[in-house]
Protein backbone atom coordinates (compact mmCIF):
# COMPACT_ATOMS: atom_id res chain seq x y z
CA UNK A 1 0.00 0.00 0.00
CA UNK A 2 1.34 3.41 -0.95
CA UNK A 3 1.53 6.37 1.44
CA UNK A 4 0.80 9.91 0.23
CA UNK A 5 1.90 12.81 2.40
CA UNK A 6 -0.29 15.91 2.18
CA UNK A 7 1.02 19.20 3.58
CA UNK A 8 -1.13 22.17 4.59
CA UNK A 9 -1.82 24.80 1.93
CA UNK A 10 -2.10 28.58 2.12
CA UNK A 11 -4.61 28.92 -0.72
CA UNK A 12 -6.33 27.02 -3.52
CA UNK A 13 -6.25 28.55 -6.98
CA UNK A 14 -6.03 27.65 -10.65
CA UNK A 15 -7.82 26.35 -13.72
CA UNK A 16 -8.26 22.66 -14.45
CA UNK A 17 -10.08 20.33 -16.84
CA UNK A 18 -11.10 17.08 -15.18
CA UNK A 19 -11.13 13.58 -16.68
CA UNK A 20 -14.42 12.31 -18.08
CA UNK A 21 -17.41 11.58 -15.90
CA UNK A 22 -17.23 8.05 -14.56
CA UNK A 23 -20.99 7.44 -14.62
CA UNK A 24 -21.36 8.59 -18.22
CA UNK A 25 -18.24 6.71 -19.34
CA UNK A 26 -19.66 3.42 -17.97
CA UNK A 27 -22.92 3.87 -19.84
CA UNK A 28 -21.36 4.97 -23.12
CA UNK A 29 -18.95 2.01 -22.99
CA UNK A 30 -21.73 -0.53 -22.46
CA UNK A 31 -24.14 0.86 -25.03
CA UNK A 32 -21.31 1.22 -27.56
CA UNK A 33 -20.55 -2.47 -27.07
CA UNK A 34 -24.17 -3.37 -27.85
CA UNK A 35 -24.62 -0.92 -30.73
CA UNK A 36 -23.99 -1.31 -34.43
CA UNK A 37 -20.96 0.58 -35.80
CA UNK A 38 -17.92 2.24 -34.24
CA UNK A 39 -18.41 4.68 -31.36
CA UNK A 40 -15.70 7.27 -30.72
CA UNK A 41 -15.46 8.67 -27.19
CA UNK A 42 -13.26 11.65 -26.27
CA UNK A 43 -12.32 12.49 -22.66
CA UNK A 44 -13.33 9.00 -21.49
CA UNK A 45 -12.76 8.51 -17.76
CA UNK A 46 -9.20 7.62 -16.79
CA UNK A 47 -10.42 5.78 -13.68
CA UNK A 48 -10.03 2.03 -13.42
CA UNK A 49 -13.78 1.34 -13.01
CA UNK A 50 -15.02 2.43 -16.46
CA UNK A 51 -12.12 0.58 -18.04
CA UNK A 52 -13.47 -2.56 -16.37
CA UNK A 53 -16.65 -1.91 -18.34
CA UNK A 54 -14.62 -1.57 -21.55
CA UNK A 55 -12.79 -4.81 -20.82
CA UNK A 56 -16.10 -6.60 -20.31
CA UNK A 57 -17.34 -5.27 -23.67
CA UNK A 58 -14.22 -6.67 -25.33
CA UNK A 59 -14.84 -10.04 -23.69
CA UNK A 60 -18.40 -9.98 -25.09
CA UNK A 61 -17.23 -9.48 -28.67
CA UNK A 62 -16.82 -5.73 -29.10
CA UNK A 63 -13.56 -4.37 -30.52
CA UNK A 64 -12.09 -1.82 -28.10
CA UNK A 65 -9.21 0.43 -29.18
CA UNK A 66 -7.54 2.89 -26.80
CA UNK A 67 -5.88 5.60 -28.92
CA UNK A 68 -2.74 7.47 -27.89
CA UNK A 69 -4.68 10.75 -27.64
CA UNK A 70 -7.01 9.17 -25.08
CA UNK A 71 -9.88 8.61 -27.51
CA UNK A 72 -11.69 5.29 -27.07
CA UNK A 73 -13.10 3.51 -30.13
CA UNK A 74 -15.63 0.73 -29.59
CA UNK A 75 -16.92 -1.28 -32.54
CA UNK A 76 -20.09 -2.83 -31.21
CA UNK A 77 -21.64 -6.26 -31.59
CA UNK A 78 -24.82 -5.02 -33.31
CA UNK A 79 -26.93 -6.48 -30.51
CA UNK A 80 -25.34 -9.94 -30.44
CA UNK A 81 -22.99 -10.56 -27.53
CA UNK A 82 -20.83 -13.69 -27.78
CA UNK A 83 -20.18 -16.30 -25.12
CA UNK A 84 -17.13 -14.94 -23.25
CA UNK A 85 -14.11 -17.22 -22.93
CA UNK A 86 -13.99 -16.72 -19.18
CA UNK A 87 -15.56 -14.76 -16.35
CA UNK A 88 -16.41 -11.09 -16.85
CA UNK A 89 -14.07 -9.31 -14.42
CA UNK A 90 -15.71 -6.17 -13.03
CA UNK A 91 -12.72 -5.28 -10.85
CA UNK A 92 -13.79 -2.87 -8.09
CA UNK A 93 -16.77 -1.57 -10.03
CA UNK A 94 -20.25 -2.08 -8.63
CA UNK A 95 -21.53 0.09 -11.49
CA UNK A 96 -20.13 -2.35 -14.03
CA UNK A 97 -21.54 -5.42 -12.30
CA UNK A 98 -25.05 -4.12 -11.64
CA UNK A 99 -25.65 -2.36 -14.96
CA UNK A 100 -23.97 -5.05 -17.06
CA UNK A 101 -26.27 -7.67 -15.55
CA UNK A 102 -29.24 -6.04 -17.25
CA UNK A 103 -27.39 -5.57 -20.53
CA UNK A 104 -26.27 -9.19 -20.93
CA UNK A 105 -29.34 -10.94 -19.47
CA UNK A 106 -31.31 -11.18 -22.76
CA UNK A 107 -28.46 -12.94 -24.59
CA UNK A 108 -28.56 -16.76 -24.90
CA UNK A 109 -25.33 -17.52 -23.07
CA UNK A 110 -24.12 -18.23 -19.56
CA UNK A 111 -22.21 -15.34 -18.03
CA UNK A 112 -20.26 -15.27 -14.78
CA UNK A 113 -19.34 -11.89 -13.30
CA UNK A 114 -16.58 -11.59 -10.74
CA UNK A 115 -14.78 -8.75 -8.96
CA UNK A 116 -12.18 -7.95 -6.34
CA UNK A 117 -12.67 -8.66 -2.63
CA UNK A 118 -14.41 -5.33 -1.98
CA UNK A 119 -16.90 -5.91 -4.77
CA UNK A 120 -17.80 -9.39 -3.49
CA UNK A 121 -18.98 -7.77 -0.24
CA UNK A 122 -21.41 -5.36 -1.93
CA UNK A 123 -25.14 -6.19 -2.16
CA UNK A 124 -26.40 -7.55 -5.49
CA UNK A 125 -29.81 -8.84 -4.42
CA UNK A 126 -31.29 -5.50 -5.45
CA UNK A 127 -30.77 -6.28 -9.15
CA UNK A 128 -31.84 -9.91 -8.91
CA UNK A 129 -35.46 -9.11 -7.98
CA UNK A 130 -36.45 -7.00 -11.01
CA UNK A 131 -34.40 -9.06 -13.48
CA UNK A 132 -35.89 -12.34 -12.29
CA UNK A 133 -39.36 -10.83 -12.78
CA UNK A 134 -38.33 -10.32 -16.41
CA UNK A 135 -37.35 -13.98 -16.73
CA UNK A 136 -33.64 -13.93 -15.90
CA UNK A 137 -32.13 -16.92 -14.10
CA UNK A 138 -29.45 -15.56 -11.81
CA UNK A 139 -27.25 -17.29 -9.22
CA UNK A 140 -25.70 -15.30 -6.37
CA UNK A 141 -23.64 -16.34 -3.36
CA UNK A 142 -25.59 -15.20 -0.29
CA UNK A 143 -26.78 -12.15 -2.22
CA UNK A 144 -23.30 -11.25 -3.45
CA UNK A 145 -20.90 -11.82 -6.35
CA UNK A 146 -19.80 -13.90 -8.10
CA UNK A 147 -22.96 -13.75 -10.19
CA UNK A 148 -23.92 -16.29 -12.84
CA UNK A 149 -26.58 -15.27 -15.36
CA UNK A 150 -28.28 -17.82 -17.58
CA UNK A 151 -29.36 -15.52 -20.39
CA UNK A 152 -32.41 -15.79 -22.59
CA UNK A 153 -35.55 -14.01 -23.83
CA UNK A 154 -37.05 -11.50 -21.39
CA UNK A 155 -40.52 -10.04 -20.95
CA UNK A 156 -41.37 -6.48 -19.98
CA UNK A 157 -42.34 -5.59 -16.41
CA UNK A 158 -43.73 -2.68 -14.40
CA UNK A 159 -41.35 -2.03 -11.52
CA UNK A 160 -41.31 0.34 -8.56
CA UNK A 161 -37.74 0.86 -7.33
CA UNK A 162 -37.67 0.18 -3.55
CA UNK A 163 -34.50 2.22 -2.95
CA UNK A 164 -33.06 5.18 -4.88
CA UNK A 165 -30.48 3.60 -7.18
CA UNK A 166 -29.43 4.78 -10.62
CA UNK A 167 -27.61 1.46 -11.08
CA UNK A 168 -30.73 -0.65 -10.46
CA UNK A 169 -32.75 1.66 -12.70
CA UNK A 170 -30.15 1.28 -15.42
CA UNK A 171 -30.06 -2.52 -15.16
CA UNK A 172 -33.83 -2.61 -15.70
CA UNK A 173 -33.71 -0.13 -18.60
CA UNK A 174 -30.87 -2.00 -20.31
CA UNK A 175 -32.80 -5.27 -20.00
CA UNK A 176 -36.07 -3.62 -21.04
CA UNK A 177 -34.40 -2.25 -24.18
CA UNK A 178 -34.03 -5.85 -25.36
CA UNK A 179 -37.18 -7.41 -23.84
CA UNK A 180 -40.56 -8.23 -25.36
CA UNK A 181 -43.06 -5.45 -24.67
CA UNK A 182 -42.66 -2.08 -22.94
CA UNK A 183 -40.91 -2.02 -19.58
CA UNK A 184 -41.79 0.73 -17.11
CA UNK A 185 -40.41 1.69 -13.74
CA UNK A 186 -41.02 4.43 -11.24
CA UNK A 187 -38.67 6.01 -8.72
CA UNK A 188 -39.95 7.99 -5.75
CA UNK A 189 -36.59 9.81 -5.53
CA UNK A 190 -35.27 11.06 -8.87
CA UNK A 191 -31.80 9.58 -9.42
CA UNK A 192 -29.18 10.74 -11.92
CA UNK A 193 -30.49 10.40 -15.46
CA UNK A 194 -27.30 9.67 -17.42
CA UNK A 195 -28.75 6.35 -18.61
CA UNK A 196 -31.79 8.03 -20.12
CA UNK A 197 -29.63 10.54 -22.00
CA UNK A 198 -27.19 7.85 -23.14
CA UNK A 199 -29.94 5.56 -24.42
CA UNK A 200 -31.47 8.39 -26.43
CA UNK A 201 -28.04 9.38 -27.77
CA UNK A 202 -27.59 5.85 -29.15
CA UNK A 203 -31.01 6.05 -30.82
CA UNK A 204 -33.38 4.44 -28.32
CA UNK A 205 -36.89 5.67 -27.59
CA UNK A 206 -37.50 6.33 -23.91
CA UNK A 207 -40.41 8.17 -22.29
CA UNK A 208 -40.82 9.82 -18.88
CA UNK A 209 -44.19 10.72 -17.41
CA UNK A 210 -43.84 12.14 -13.92
CA UNK A 211 -42.04 9.55 -11.80
CA UNK A 212 -42.49 6.78 -14.39
CA UNK A 213 -40.07 5.80 -17.15
CA UNK A 214 -40.99 3.47 -20.00
CA UNK A 215 -38.84 1.86 -22.67
CA UNK A 216 -40.14 -0.26 -25.58
CA UNK A 217 -38.27 -3.51 -26.14
CA UNK A 218 -36.65 -4.82 -29.29
CA UNK A 219 -34.77 -1.61 -30.06
CA UNK A 220 -31.45 -1.44 -31.91
CA UNK A 221 -28.68 1.04 -31.14
CA UNK A 222 -26.40 2.98 -33.48
CA UNK A 223 -22.84 4.15 -32.75
CA UNK A 224 -22.16 7.78 -31.80
CA UNK A 225 -19.29 10.25 -31.52
CA UNK A 226 -19.28 11.91 -28.11
CA UNK A 227 -17.18 13.89 -25.66
CA UNK A 228 -17.61 12.83 -22.04
CA UNK A 229 -18.11 15.85 -19.70
CA UNK A 230 -15.66 16.37 -16.85
CA UNK A 231 -16.59 14.39 -13.75
CA UNK A 232 -18.60 16.44 -11.24
CA UNK A 233 -18.08 13.84 -8.49
CA UNK A 234 -14.32 14.23 -8.95
CA UNK A 235 -14.77 18.01 -9.00
CA UNK A 236 -16.46 17.77 -5.59
CA UNK A 237 -13.08 17.37 -3.91
CA UNK A 238 -11.71 20.55 -5.45
CA UNK A 239 -14.97 22.45 -4.85
CA UNK A 240 -14.69 21.58 -1.16
CA UNK A 241 -11.00 22.57 -1.15
CA UNK A 242 -11.95 25.99 -2.51
CA UNK A 243 -14.32 26.47 0.45
CA UNK A 244 -11.42 26.09 2.88
CA UNK A 245 -9.63 29.29 1.82
CA UNK A 246 -11.08 32.84 1.82
CA UNK A 247 -8.98 33.92 -1.19
CA UNK A 248 -9.53 30.80 -3.29
CA UNK A 249 -10.28 31.04 -7.02
CA UNK A 250 -10.98 27.83 -8.92
CA UNK A 251 -12.03 27.44 -12.56
CA UNK A 252 -13.36 24.06 -13.72
CA UNK A 253 -13.47 23.72 -17.49
CA UNK A 254 -15.91 21.52 -19.46
CA UNK A 255 -17.50 20.07 -16.34
CA UNK A 256 -20.73 18.04 -16.36
CA UNK A 257 -23.66 20.14 -15.15
CA UNK A 258 -26.47 17.59 -15.36
CA UNK A 259 -29.43 18.95 -13.32
CA UNK A 260 -29.83 15.61 -11.48
CA UNK A 261 -26.29 16.15 -10.18
CA UNK A 262 -26.73 19.88 -9.45
CA UNK A 263 -27.57 19.24 -5.78
CA UNK A 264 -23.82 19.30 -5.11
CA UNK A 265 -23.53 22.84 -6.45
CA UNK A 266 -26.53 23.87 -4.33
CA UNK A 267 -24.83 22.53 -1.18
CA UNK A 268 -21.52 24.20 -2.07
CA UNK A 269 -23.44 27.49 -2.39
CA UNK A 270 -25.21 26.91 0.93
CA UNK A 271 -21.85 26.35 2.61
CA UNK A 272 -20.57 29.73 1.38
CA UNK A 273 -19.27 29.00 -2.07
CA UNK A 274 -19.87 31.44 -4.90
CA UNK A 275 -20.36 29.71 -8.27
CA UNK A 276 -20.37 31.61 -11.55
CA UNK A 277 -21.26 29.81 -14.79
CA UNK A 278 -18.94 31.13 -17.51
CA UNK A 279 -20.17 28.93 -20.36
CA UNK A 280 -22.65 26.10 -20.90
CA UNK A 281 -23.66 23.92 -23.87
CA UNK A 282 -25.52 20.66 -24.49
CA UNK A 283 -24.11 17.47 -26.00
CA UNK A 284 -26.22 14.30 -26.30
CA UNK A 285 -28.58 15.62 -23.63
CA UNK A 286 -25.79 16.32 -21.13
CA UNK A 287 -24.96 19.88 -20.08
CA UNK A 288 -21.26 20.79 -20.16
CA UNK A 289 -20.07 24.07 -18.69
CA UNK A 290 -17.17 26.09 -17.32
CA UNK A 291 -17.62 27.38 -13.79
CA UNK A 292 -15.68 29.68 -11.48
CA UNK A 293 -15.75 28.99 -7.76
CA UNK A 294 -14.61 31.07 -4.81
CA UNK A 295 -15.91 31.89 -1.35
CA UNK A 296 -18.29 34.59 -0.20
CA UNK A 297 -16.97 37.02 2.44
CA UNK A 298 -17.61 35.57 5.86
CA UNK A 299 -18.77 32.32 4.31
CA UNK A 300 -18.25 28.67 5.20
CA UNK A 301 -21.51 27.98 6.94
CA UNK A 302 -22.83 24.62 8.05
CA UNK A 303 -25.77 22.62 6.72
CA UNK A 304 -27.93 19.54 7.22
CA UNK A 305 -28.12 16.89 4.51
CA UNK A 306 -30.94 14.35 4.79
CA UNK A 307 -33.79 12.66 2.95
CA UNK A 308 -33.70 12.70 -0.85
CA UNK A 309 -30.70 15.02 -0.79
CA UNK A 310 -28.59 12.33 0.89
CA UNK A 311 -29.43 9.90 -1.91
CA UNK A 312 -28.57 12.48 -4.56
CA UNK A 313 -25.22 13.30 -2.90
CA UNK A 314 -24.25 9.79 -1.80
CA UNK A 315 -20.85 9.86 -3.56
CA UNK A 316 -19.99 13.36 -2.35
CA UNK A 317 -20.93 12.90 1.31
CA UNK A 318 -17.48 11.68 2.46
CA UNK A 319 -15.68 14.85 1.36
CA UNK A 320 -18.44 17.09 2.72
CA UNK A 321 -18.07 15.29 6.05
CA UNK A 322 -14.27 15.62 5.93
CA UNK A 323 -14.44 19.44 5.73
CA UNK A 324 -17.31 19.74 8.23
CA UNK A 325 -15.09 20.50 11.28
CA UNK A 326 -13.81 23.64 9.55
CA UNK A 327 -17.31 25.06 8.97
CA UNK A 328 -18.79 27.60 11.33
CA UNK A 329 -21.91 25.62 12.24
CA UNK A 330 -21.02 22.02 11.42
CA UNK A 331 -22.59 19.51 9.07
CA UNK A 332 -25.19 16.87 9.90
CA UNK A 333 -25.70 13.95 7.51
CA UNK A 334 -28.65 11.57 7.98
CA UNK A 335 -30.59 9.04 5.87
CA UNK A 336 -27.31 7.89 4.32
CA UNK A 337 -27.12 4.29 5.52
CA UNK A 338 -26.19 3.30 1.95
CA UNK A 339 -22.70 4.66 2.75
CA UNK A 340 -22.07 1.63 4.93
CA UNK A 341 -22.21 -0.74 1.93
CA UNK A 342 -20.06 1.13 -0.55
CA UNK A 343 -16.43 0.18 -1.30
CA UNK A 344 -16.00 0.43 2.47
CA UNK A 345 -18.16 1.36 5.45
CA UNK A 346 -17.74 5.03 4.65
CA UNK A 347 -19.56 6.28 7.75
CA UNK A 348 -17.25 4.33 10.05
CA UNK A 349 -14.09 5.27 8.16
CA UNK A 350 -14.94 8.97 8.03
CA UNK A 351 -15.61 8.92 11.78
CA UNK A 352 -12.40 7.01 12.51
CA UNK A 353 -10.21 9.28 10.43
CA UNK A 354 -11.75 12.54 11.62
CA UNK A 355 -11.18 11.43 15.21
CA UNK A 356 -7.57 10.60 14.31
CA UNK A 357 -7.22 14.22 13.15
CA UNK A 358 -8.63 15.48 16.47
CA UNK A 359 -12.28 16.07 15.60
CA UNK A 360 -15.26 15.55 17.86
CA UNK A 361 -18.35 14.03 16.22
CA UNK A 362 -21.29 11.70 16.69
CA UNK A 363 -21.65 8.62 14.51
CA UNK A 364 -25.18 7.44 13.67
CA UNK A 365 -26.28 4.27 11.94
CA UNK A 366 -27.35 6.39 8.97
CA UNK A 367 -24.89 9.28 9.12
CA UNK A 368 -22.81 11.70 11.16
CA UNK A 369 -23.16 14.87 13.21
CA UNK A 370 -19.96 16.90 13.00
CA UNK A 371 -19.74 20.19 14.94
CA UNK A 372 -18.04 23.17 13.34
CA UNK A 373 -15.36 25.49 14.67
CA UNK A 374 -12.76 22.73 15.03
CA UNK A 375 -9.10 22.69 13.98
CA UNK A 376 -7.74 19.40 12.69
CA UNK A 377 -4.16 18.21 12.95
CA UNK A 378 -2.14 15.92 10.71
CA UNK A 379 -2.53 12.20 11.31
CA UNK A 380 -2.20 8.78 9.73
CA UNK A 381 -5.29 8.15 7.61
CA UNK A 382 -6.65 4.68 6.84
CA UNK A 383 -8.16 4.84 3.36
CA UNK A 384 -9.72 1.39 3.64
CA UNK A 385 -8.64 1.02 -0.01
CA UNK A 386 -11.57 3.33 -0.82
CA UNK A 387 -10.94 6.01 -3.43
CA UNK A 388 -13.41 8.52 -2.01
CA UNK A 389 -12.04 8.23 1.53
CA UNK A 390 -8.51 8.69 0.18
CA UNK A 391 -9.38 11.89 -1.65
CA UNK A 392 -11.72 13.28 1.03
CA UNK A 393 -8.99 13.27 3.67
CA UNK A 394 -6.43 14.72 1.30
CA UNK A 395 -8.76 17.74 1.16
CA UNK A 396 -9.20 17.84 4.94
CA UNK A 397 -5.39 17.78 5.27
CA UNK A 398 -5.03 21.07 3.37
CA UNK A 399 -6.23 23.07 6.41
CA UNK A 400 -4.80 20.80 9.12
CA UNK A 401 -1.75 21.65 11.20
CA UNK A 402 1.20 19.45 10.27
CA UNK A 403 1.51 16.74 7.65
CA UNK A 404 -1.07 14.04 6.99
CA UNK A 405 -0.13 10.54 5.81
CA UNK A 406 -2.77 8.77 3.73
CA UNK A 407 -2.23 5.02 3.71
CA UNK A 408 -3.52 3.12 0.70
CA UNK A 409 -3.49 6.29 -1.41
CA UNK A 410 -3.28 4.27 -4.63
CA UNK A 411 -7.04 3.73 -4.26
CA UNK A 412 -7.57 7.17 -5.85
CA UNK A 413 -6.78 5.53 -9.18
CA UNK A 414 -10.13 3.71 -9.10
CA UNK A 415 -11.85 6.91 -10.19
CA UNK A 416 -9.29 9.74 -10.46
CA UNK A 417 -5.65 8.72 -11.16
CA UNK A 418 -4.59 12.36 -11.67
CA UNK A 419 -5.98 13.50 -8.32
CA UNK A 420 -2.80 14.03 -6.32
CA UNK A 421 -0.97 15.66 -9.23
CA UNK A 422 -3.80 18.15 -9.81
CA UNK A 423 -4.23 18.72 -6.07
CA UNK A 424 -0.57 19.69 -5.79
CA UNK A 425 -0.88 22.02 -8.80
CA UNK A 426 -3.87 23.88 -7.34
CA UNK A 427 -2.62 24.05 -3.72
CA UNK A 428 -0.64 27.24 -3.02
CA UNK A 429 2.06 26.73 -0.42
Amino acid sequence: MSIQVVRPALNFQGSVALPGDKSISHRYAMLAGLAEGTTRLSNFSTGADPHSSLDCMAALGAAVVRKEDGTIEVTGTAGEFVQPAGALDCGNSGSTMRMLAGLIAPHPHTFTMIGDHSLTLRPMERIRKPLEKMGVRMDLVDGHAPITIHGGPLKAIDFDTPIPSAQVKTAVLFAGLQAEGTTSLSESVRTRDHSEHALRAFGATLLRTGERLSIPGGQKLKAIDATVPGDLSSAAFFLCAALLFPESNLILDSIGMNPTRASLLDVITALGGRIKVLNVEEQHGELIGTIQVNTTPGGFNGTTISGALSAQLIDELPVLAAIAPYTRDGITIRDAKELRIKESDRIALVAQNLRAMGAELTEHEDGLTIPGGQQLHGAQIDSGSDHRITMAFAIAALRATGETEIHGAEAAGISFPEFFTLLDTLSQR
